[in-house]
């Protein structure tokens, strides 16, 4: 990639960004560690009042780890995959017992709490600490495998030569990499989408490499991409029993789970792998509650 390139996908970002909280000047380590684990598979309209509504409860990681798990699976609420709320309540823990409640700065270090896998750390060592690494999600890696290779569609997972590729991009300057990974990302959110692309407002569409090749599509990720039918699956499933143990302020006798979905086999099977996610806990008596 061109200077020319990095330069014109700043600029377009000095002009597009949205204000996100977790992106202003006083946003700390906390903050940017919790809208990262927020945003995972999470649109950020769902994500904002959740998140605003986290760390006005629990503004630093011991105020957390102060609490419960079965809180930050309440707090949680409907924002979806709920194990995220148990292992940031985990990483809130080790944070405090290890790092003096301090999030570490070191990829390494973050690499080992619950939770955080390879990119959350790269993006947490990046947007809160400044530091210089390739932050690969979904809509950066979209917008790199156009620009530079061509292709409609990233991978299924990231390959050594995309890392390589992306670290190769990363400016030099003192504290322009991170700005530059998070122009990426909003390019790519807002412009270079998955389905539809608005490429006549592309800051580098005369130079993108698919956009010049006629914008060929790909007709195996189209097909990957369809939407999953949710209606009568595991998933609701575990959703509709982990709501009445949200719901409840004692344990829940197993009764009610019942009633709550028809299905024995299925809401068998669903409350297991709650209890295996560390979302629910077996007690005495047939009950069942969230985990404490």
């Amino acid at each position: 990639m061109m200077n020319g390139q990095v330069a014109a996908i700043l600029r377009w970002y000095a002009s597009h960004a949205r204000d996100l909280p977790w992106r202003r000047p006083d946003a700390g380590p906390w903050v940017v560690l919790v809208s990262e684990v927020m945003l995972q598979q999470t649109p950020v309209a769902r994500v904002l009042p959740a998140y605003e509504a986290w760390l006005a409860r629990w503004p630093v990681p011991a105020a957390l780890a102060a609490d419960s798990p079965a809180d930050a699976v309440r707090q949680w609420g409907r924002l979806g995959y709920p194990r995220r709320a148990v292992r940031l309540h985990a990483a809130a823990r080790l944070i405090a017992e290890r790092h003096g409640g301090t999030v570490p700065s070191s990829v390494a270090a973050l690499r080992e709490l619950p939770g955080v896998g390879s990119y959350t750390a790269a993006a947490v060592a990046s947007f809160a600490f400044g530091q210089r690494h390739a932050v690969l999600d979904t809509n950066v890696r979209r917008v790199l495998a156009r620009l530079v290779g061509g292709a409609a569609r990233p991978s299924s997972s990231p390959t050594a030569m995309e890392v390589r590729l992306a670290e190769s991009l990363l400016p030099g300057e003192p504290g322009l990499a991170p700005r530059w990974s998070v122009a990426v990302m909003e390019l790519g959110a807002l412009v270079c989408t998955a389905d539809r692309p608005r490429c006549a407002d592309c800051p580098v569409s005369t130079t993108c490499a698919w956009h010049q090749a006629g914008s060929p599509t790909d007709d195996a990720g189209r097909a990957s991409r369809r939407t999953q039918r949710y209606d009568g699956t595991d998933r609701q499933c575990r959703g509709r029993l982990l709501a009445v143990l949200r719901d409840a302020d004692e344990p829940v006798p197993a009764a009610r789970l019942d009633a709550a979905w028809p299905d024995a086999p299925q809401r068998t099977r669903a409350l297991a792998s709650l209890v295996a996610d560390g979302l629910a806990e077996p007690l005495p008596g047939n009950r069942y509650a969230l985990p404490h």
